[in-house]
Order: structure tokens, then sequence, then C-alpha cells
């Protein structure tokens, strides 16, 4: 027992993971702190372009750029940005024939990629509706810990997903070359990434609940919309069969402790208009 105590108190420390004594629920640490960091970079990384055009777009004064974009029927435009993918585990309790058991969490988050194209269709005054189909590519890192041996695991998650975010947009009134506007919908997602034998495998298919908020800045040429979007998964992505698994029996128990999955993501958006 002082070896289970030992080797579950080491993993704990260097992973900032917290176990119950009665459940096998994991608490995260640090999630947004990590996700603000990589929002702030990017932030940053179009300092310069914003400086450049500020001068043009005369956001606090001066002549209305583009004063009848937001009454056209629909327009097209496209996207880049950045987010960050996590994945929240719930635990079965599940105990070996020898003993014993795992548990798995994912300590941090590392950023992901994404582009995208857009259609917006005016709806009245305030609303659009918005079909943003994309490709979002990035990695979640799993580690898993055996408290009876202290053997410690981890496993590299890639996804590709393709999506197709559907969402309603409510504006403000604009403020000469601004206007804010928050943003709900769905969001179905298919990972097309292969996937090996791994400890843990997800389903492909997903659907996600978004909201998010924006601002539409009114340049010159084109209009730069900058969006936060948080996504929340709907459905338990866990895969338990495994007939792929049928002779690796370590990894096996493995997905045999795991009850559920879902997947959750915080998006920072680009639009240009």
């Amino acid at each position: 027992m002082k070896n289970v105590e030992s080797a579950a108190t080491a993993f704990i420390k260097k992973d900032k993971i917290r176990f119950s004594d009665n459940t096998c629920n994991i608490a995260h640490y640090g999630t947004l702190s990590i996700v603000m960091d990589v929002i702030r970079k990017t932030l940053l990384s179009i300092a310069a372009f914003t400086a450049a055009t500020a001068g043009a777009a005369d956001f606090g004064h001066g002549p209305l750029n583009r004063p009848y974009s937001d009454g056209r029927a629909w327009h097209l435009g496209f996207s880049v940005g950045v987010h960050a993918q996590d994945l929240s585990l719930t635990h079965s309790g599940y105990i070996t024939d020898d003993g014993r058991t795992w548990f798995m969490d994912q300590p941090s988050h590392s950023p992901g990629f994404c582009v995208g194209g857009l259609i917006d269709m005016r709806l009245n005054d305030y609303f659009n509706l918005r079909i943003a189909p994309g490709l979002w590519m990035g990695n979640r890192e799993i580690k898993m810990l055996d408290t009876t041996t202290g053997e410690e695991q981890k496993q590299n998650m890639k996804s590709t997903f393709v999506v197709v975010p559907v969402d309603i947009k409510f504006s403000s009134v604009r403020y000469l070359n601004s206007r804010p506007y928050i943003t709900a919908g769905i969001m179905p997602a298919v990972d097309v990434a292969k996937k090996r034998n791994d400890f843990i495998k997800l389903k492909p298919a997903d659907i996600y609940l978004t909201m998010g908020l924006g601002c539409d800045f009114y340049l010159p040429y084109f209009k730069l919309n900058p969006e936060i979007r948080f996504c929340l998964g709907l459905t338990d992505v866990l895969q338990r069969r495994r007939p792929d698994l049928a002779d690796d029996p370590q990894r096996m128990d493995i997905t045999r402790s795991l009850l559920k999955a879902r997947s959750k993501m915080i998006v920072l958006t680009f639009y240009f208009e």
C-alpha cells in the first residue's frame, strides 16, 4: 500500500491531478491560463496589422467605411484562427483481475490551427445566419497512471476535424466603424484522421453547442471580425467496443477504466469579409 500511495502522490504532484477518495473524477488545473496565453500570443501577432490599418479605419471618428456592407442579402468570407482542445474524462472505477486501477487525464493543452470559409445571410437589421465550414487540426495529450505499480503511459491524440458551424449572429447598433455581436448555434464535426490501436479511441463524429462573441471592424476594403468561441460537446465520444485490442489486455483495461468522454474546445477566429 505504501508503494501505491507514493506512486500516486508523485504522479499527482507532477501533473497537478487531484483524485477523490470516493470517485474517479479528476480536476483540471491551468486550462484557462494556458488558453489565455495562446490567445494573447495570437493577438500580438496581429497587432502590427491592426496598427497599420487603424489610421485608415478611423474606428473612433471620421467617415464610415463600407456603409452599405450590412445591407447585402448575403456575402462570403474566410477565416483563420487557433484553438485548444480539451477532453473531459469520467472514470468507471474498474479494477482489473489483479487489483490494478488506471487513472487518465489531459494535464496540458497545445494550440491547434483552423481555417475555413464563411457564408453570411442577412435575416434583418440585427440577426444574421452564418455557416462557416472549416478544417481544424490539433492534438490532445492524455496521461495514464497505474496506481498499483506506478507505471505511466501517454497518448497523443492528433485530430483533423471537418466542422460545419451553423450560428445565429445578433449584432448591436453600429457605432462608426465597429459593431459588437454575440453568436449561438450548433457545430457538427467529424474527425477524419486515421487512428491506430491506441489506449483510448474516440468516435469520429460529434456535435457541439457553440457560443461566441466578437466585433465587426469596418476597414476600407473589407471587414475584420475577431471572435472567441466556446464549444461544448453534447455526446459521449468514447469508443468502448475495441475488437482491435482483443490481444492487448493492458490497453483494454485502460478503455474499461473510462465511463465516458466529452470534448470541449475554445477557439479564437479572425473572419475576413
